[in-house]
């Protein structure tokens, strides 16, 4: 066996960068509900989220295995510089949706860029077709769509059995059990999509001789690649934590606890298998099942609509920026370095752009403005209506209540009337 090259390192260490990224851009699939609900204050909820995906990070090598032999073939001539323009498509695609708030798939990204790279360094025989159609597009079109029907059951099931409590008493327990599933989707966060930044690793490492074809990933790349995304998820996306807690719809308690309990079973079911699932696809499709199953809750279908936009652009824009990155990395050690240099300049005007518009664990819960209402909201009001006492919603808006009507605070006496947040996510 080979040792561990300067090449090898490189990518090795822009594999950690992506699983940082990964960890920040995913906060809000496990924590997002939870923290719109006021169950758990913004930086608890992260820093739970955080230390739950280091643990699920050594529950299970399945997903690793897909990523370093599944979708690759390692033995097609993949050489450490094409699984590193993989990981720029990757970073780049991540960094971009982040600044949009937009809840893309880390996941995907990551497909994208290997298959991108792939493709052009190798051509087509070094992507195994039919595990991609099995374990990725398929998993990628059925598992919201089951994540948000069993949430949308879940929620008018809940909210029949808890019809006849007092709404006070039951919304303490049931952001009680907001906390526990939210623990849930974060082990199993950490189980699935840690792995698959194991598992860039391992094929790294595979394709430079430093471990034997269809190794397990070893111990240090393990802990390595849990303790990325755990740091990652500590700092929090709150840009997308604000646009899947509040943007998607008006989360109450039993809709929080009821979706995360669906995608935590869907998420951790697939690992067993071997899927390499989008936990943020699972994730989006429970809340939007949730705001479906409360009735009078309304789904923001503007800002789901560009939350499908963008997960089925990302496979396709991670592949080009990766395809154009591995054109350059082929041209020898100035290509490397040009592409790298390249990736860090545009990750550093995003985040310069981002400054400009700071979303942080302050005002993560103030609500977007308002958005006109479309024609699929306004026919599912009209059968649908708000149950019997509780106002209708603004004909004008895309949310449940009017910009001016006071807005029921957690423990459900009148608030103060809801702020527009100066600041919102696109």
């Amino acid at each position: 066996m080979e040792h561990i090259t300067l090449l090898i390192g490189i990518v090795i260490v822009t594999a950690l960068v992506f699983d940082f990224t990964n960890g920040f851009h995913d906060t809000a699939n496990a924590m997002a509900t939870t923290i719109s609900t006021g169950a758990l204050k913004p930086r608890t909820a992260v820093a739970m989220s955080a230390a739950l995906n280091l643990v699920g990070a050594f529950l299970s090598v399945e997903v690793a295995k897909t990523i370093s032999g599944g979708i690759i073939d390692e033995s097609a001539g993949i050489r450490p510089e094409v699984i590193f323009a993989g990981l720029v498509g990757a970073i780049v695609w991540n960094l971009l949706t982040w600044l949009a708030g937009l809840p893309s798939s880390s996941s995907h990204a990551l497909f994208g860029g290997l298959i991108g790279a792939t493709l052009v360094s190798v051509g087509s025989q070094g992507v195994h077709g039919d595990a991609v159609v099995m374990k990725v597009l398929i998993p990628a079109v059925a598992a919201p769509i089951v994540a948000g029907v069993a949430a949308t059951a879940a929620t008018r099931l809940t909210y029949r059995l808890a019809r006849n409590r007092d709404e006070a008493d039951t919304a303490k327990g049931y952001r009680a059990g907001q906390i526990a599933s939210a623990a849930l989707v974060s082990l199993a966060h950490g189980t699935n999509d840690a792995q698959k930044t194991m598992g860039v690793i391992t094929l790294a490492l595979i394709t430079g001789g430093v471990v034997a074809p269809h190794a397990d990933p070893p111990l240090w790349v393990i802990a390595s690649a849990g303790l990325a995304i755990a740091l990652g998820t500590y700092l929090g996306g709150w840009r997308i934590i604000r646009t899947m807690g509040k943007g998607i719809t008006d989360i109450q308690p039993p809709q929080g606890f009821a979706a995360q309990t669906g995608a935590a079973a869907t998420i951790l079911a697939s690992s067993h298998l071997g899927f390499a699932l989008s936990t943020t696809q699972v994730c989006s499709g429970a809340v939007t099942g949730s705001g479906l199953g409360r009735k009078g809750g309304v789904v923001r279908w503007s800002t789901a609509g560009r939350m499908v936009a963008a997960w089925a652009l990302t496979l396709p824009a991670a592949g080009a920026v990766a395809a154009g990155a591995a054109l350059l990395a082929k041209q020898g050690t100035w290509g490397v370095t040009a592409t790298a240099v390249l990736a860090l300049a545009v990750s550093g005007a995003i985040w310069a752009a981002s400054r400009r518009n700071t979303i942080d664990h302050t005002n993560v819960n103030e609500v977007p403005p308002a958005e006109p209402a479309g024609v699929v909201t306004t026919a599912l009001r009209a059968v649908s209506p708000p149950p019997a006492g509780q106002p209708a919603p603004a004909a004008s808006g895309d949310a449940s209540h009017s910009a001016d009507e006071p807005e029921v605070a957690q423990h459900g006496s009148p608030s103060a009337p809801r702020a527009q947040a100066a600041t919102a996510t696109p």
